[in-house]
């Protein structure tokens, strides 16, 4: 798995080097979708076209979940903007913490004050059973500083594969539990971060907390199980390890999808529109269409969507100006 991820590291230069205006689609795609879902996993929802306008800056938030968007979205482009450069230390972790709570009342960058833990509820919100308990609110500020002292120490001077230190911090980072509230979301910025770090950019493109979100399900299972028996330094991270770099190998594949086979020319405009278009999981309007692919003339995509109309891949609901499409 590692010599894959490698080789998609790899290619990544090329990729980059192509189709620049699809490129900035995905971008724009991925950033909807990473603070979509990864908030959307801690149980944060929003109307789709609200979650787009607040992503954009095109809205203000206008409650608790919106507020929350707007703060990941911040700090996630931050990320984006000079994560390669930002440095992997406490403060920088209370900061992206207090960068998520900006938009609301909570003094965000503050660890934990009370013990806390992680539960399990029914699906009508009744507590079912506490998964695992974390490190302790006295504890954690000493747990915090050796998780990134002994991350530095294995990446600088043992220089240990990137892609096996980096999971295993985030593990520990969970196990802490180091705030309140918002410690997945932390994790998935961070996560992000280190990977800039180690060049593995592909989190700029195709969103990894969509991926974590289409299968958290078995997120969660191997979280769990990888967790027990850590307070005890016993416990097996093997499943973590392997849900990691699966997650990753997904992302590449889909970004390698995406730019590798994007043909030049004739073509490609076409292509670009048909995958934005079956990427929707929402109906859709053919201006959210133009909004992503705007090097595309309203003539085309019209002609896209009346092929993938033929096709059975869309349908049309409503008539005129106010009719939308949603993907079958």
């Amino acid at each position: 798995m590692l010599q894959k991820l490698g080789e998609f590291r790899g290619k990544q230069a090329l990729f980059s080097q192509q189709t620049p205006e699809m490129l900035d689609s995905l971008k724009n795609a991925a950033m909807v979708e990473s603070s979509e879902s990864s908030n959307r996993l801690e149980g944060i929802t929003a109307p789709h076209h609200r979650i787009e306008a607040v992503v954009a800056n095109n809205a203000q938030p206008e409650n608790r979940s919106e507020q929350e968007l707007a703060g990941y979205r911040d700090a996630l482009r931050g990320i984006h903007a000079a994560g390669a450069q930002m440095t992997f230390n406490v403060a920088t972790v209370r900061e992206l913490h207090k960068t998520m709570y900006l938009y609301m009342l909570e003094n965000g960058g503050q660890y934990k004050k009370k013990n806390n833990e992680i539960i399990e509820l029914h699906p009508d919100g009744r507590f079912k059973r506490v998964r695992f308990t974390p490190v302790t609110a006295a504890d954690t500020p000493g747990a915090m500083k050796t998780l990134i002292e002994r991350y530095a120490h294995a990446a600088h001077d043992l220089r240990i594969e990137p892609l096996v230190i980096i999971p295993l911090a985030m593990l520990d980072f969970l196990c802490i539990h180091p705030f309140r509230d918002g410690n997945g979301r932390v994790s998935r910025l961070v996560t992000l971060l280190l990977l800039y770090h180690s060049e593995y950019v592909v989190g700029r493109y195709i969103s990894l907390e969509r991926i974590v979100e289409e299968s958290k399900q078995t997120y969660y299972e191997v979280l769990e199980h990888s967790s027990r028996q850590w307070h005890a330094g016993r416990h097996d991270a093997a499943p973590w390890l392997n849900y990691f770099w699966g997650v990753l190998l997904r992302a590449y594949g889909e970004f390698e999808e995406r730019v590798g086979t994007i043909k030049h020319g004739k073509g490609a405009k076409t292509d670009a529109v048909r995958d934005v278009v079956l990427r929707r999981t929402v109906p859709f309007a053919i201006s959210d269409i133009e909004d992503a692919c705007p090097w595309v003339s309203h003539d085309m995509i019209r002609l896209v969507l009346r092929q993938l109309r033929d096709e059975g891949a869309i349908k049309a609901e409503g008539v005129g100006r106010g009719a939308k499409w949603r993907v079958q």
